[in-house]
């Protein structure tokens, strides 16, 4: 299947046919939203799926990584119908043989990533899972170097040392540790850093619409994984409390549009800024996810998660103004120099 069989006859909206570029203002607008949606729905989502596996004993994390995927095909295919995404001419036309390459490979990079992520959730606790996942900028930071060639400030790499340091510490005091889902949550980390230098190399090089990628990627990630679901999740019982509890339904269906929300954000920030910063955005959803975590499941924060707070945070601060730090430190060298070179004259 073809990316012209699954939307032939979009057509690109009037105001991208006679329309002008963006002003900054607007993309750092647009920047600002899609980093405030990432954190809303980066800091419910996790607690919001281990409820439903916990509380209701929904254990089939394969059928609800589906079901994510599902939900994302509809809303990004009525997105796309009804004219809210501006389509670029390669778009409409049919993406090259290279690039639909691509998009399979991300796709089930993407299903593997939420599939592992979802299968240790069941298992482990949700500090468990924020310990292992917040080296993620470390790896995307590594990946990108060895593989892309990418040269990173030496700021940054410094700012990777406390952020994934102080997440640990936040956490180390929560660990219940599970070999099954230990594997489970680093499988899923190690994968996520090389979803996102994939989904990067698509958006930024490619020019791929993020709402058109995640739509592409969405089909064969559903059928793998609601194959998947049906292979080794069919033997499960299915408990009759699943079946009554309309409660647990609705959870599910805020679960997929948060989902869906969450992996559009997760585009247009790495398509605004980098794979590393969407890393380093996703680390503050630690904090919300520690304050969500203490109120459902009674998880205690000690003066040392609170420390790994402050930690995690200047790191973040650290890796954003890092451009701005360089140049204050340059600035500061060279008025050193001149103060110098005056002293000896």
């Amino acid at each position: 299947m073809t990316s012209t069989d699954v939307f032939p006859e979009f057509l690109p909206p009037a105001s991208v046919r006679g329309g002008r570029e963006s002003p900054s203002r607007r993309q750092t607008l647009h920047t600002l939203a899609a980093v405030a949606v990432l954190l809303a729905t980066g800091t419910t989502i996790t607690s919001l799926n281990k409820c439903i596996f916990a509380v209701y004993n929904f254990h089939y994390p394969l059928l609800l990584s589906a079901l994510h995927m599902l939900t994302a095909i509809v809303i990004d295919y009525v997105l796309i119908r009804m004219g809210f995404v501006n389509l670029q001419i390669k778009e409409i036309s049919g993406l090259p043989t290279a690039a639909k390459v691509k998009v399979f490979l991300l796709s089930l990079t993407f299903c593997a990533t939420i599939a592992f992520g979802n299968m240790g959730l069941d298992c482990v606790q949700v500090s468990f899972a924020q310990i292992i996942s917040t080296t993620t900028p470390l790896f995307t930071i590594a990946i990108s170097k060895l593989f892309l060639g990418k040269h990173h400030h030496i700021l940054k790499y410094t700012a990777m040392m406390p952020i994934c340091l102080g997440a640990s510490f936040s956490l180390i005091g929560e660990i219940q540790f599970d070999h099954k889902g230990c594997f489970y949550i680093f499988a899923a980390t190690m994968l996520r850093g090389v979803k996102s230098i994939q989904q990067s190399i698509l958006l930024q090089e490619e020019k791929i619409n993020s709402v058109i990628l995640l739509y592409l990627m969405s089909i064969p990630s559903f059928c793998i994984l609601i194959s998947a679901a049906f292979l080794l999740e069919s033997d499960t019982v299915w408990e009759s409390s699943i079946k009554s509890d309309n409660r647990l339904w609705m959870f599910i269906l805020l679960s997929c549009l948060g989902s869906v929300l969450y992996n559009l954000a997760s585009f247009c920030v790495t398509t605004l800024t980098s794979a590393v910063t969407l890393h380093v955005v996703g680390n503050l959803n630690m904090v919300g996810n520690l304050v969500i975590s203490q109120v459902l499941f009674g998880s205690e924060m000690t003066a040392l998660s609170y420390a790994g707070i402050g930690l995690t945070l200047s790191g973040v601060l650290m890796y954003q103004n890092s451009d701005f730090i360089a140049d204050y430190l340059n600035s500061r060298s060279k008025h050193h120099e001149e103060q110098d070179h005056l002293k000896t004259n």
